[in-house]
């Protein structure tokens, strides 16, 4: 049953992401990629959460910890549908910090123009 799921977009991580990734503790990295295969599967607002009209959040909860990545959509090709993750942060309070969704912010305003 597990092999036919249906895919709605795939993730690529931008190096910060891995960066994240590494420094936090393993059980709630593998926690994090896992919820993220979860999401792309599903559409569940308890693992993937539009912030604003470009920035969504991957949530994933580890030991009373919120862990999220940031990440935006790049539709650009047909035939993949992208979502790309910015950047990781273990959050303390309930809001993502704006300071957080302007750096997404900006990694996706360059994607594009690189893109372009």
């Amino acid at each position: 049953m597990h092999g036919n799921r249906v895919r709605y977009f795939r993730t690529e991580f931008f190096e910060e992401v891995r960066e994240f990734l590494k420094s936090i503790d393993e059980k709630a990295a593998d926690k994090i990629i896992y919820n993220l295969n979860i999401a792309e599967q599903t559409n569940d607002p308890k693992l993937f959460k539009k912030l604003n009209n470009n920035i969504w959040e991957f949530r994933t909860k580890y030991r009373n910890l919120q862990y999220r990545l940031l990440a935006f959509w790049d539709k650009t090709d047909i035939t993949d549908t992208l979502v790309l993750a910015t950047h990781g942060i273990i959050k303390k309070t309930d809001k993502v910090p704006q300071k957080e969704i302007d750096k997404a912010e900006n990694i996706r305003r360059n994607h594009f123009k690189q893109k372009k």
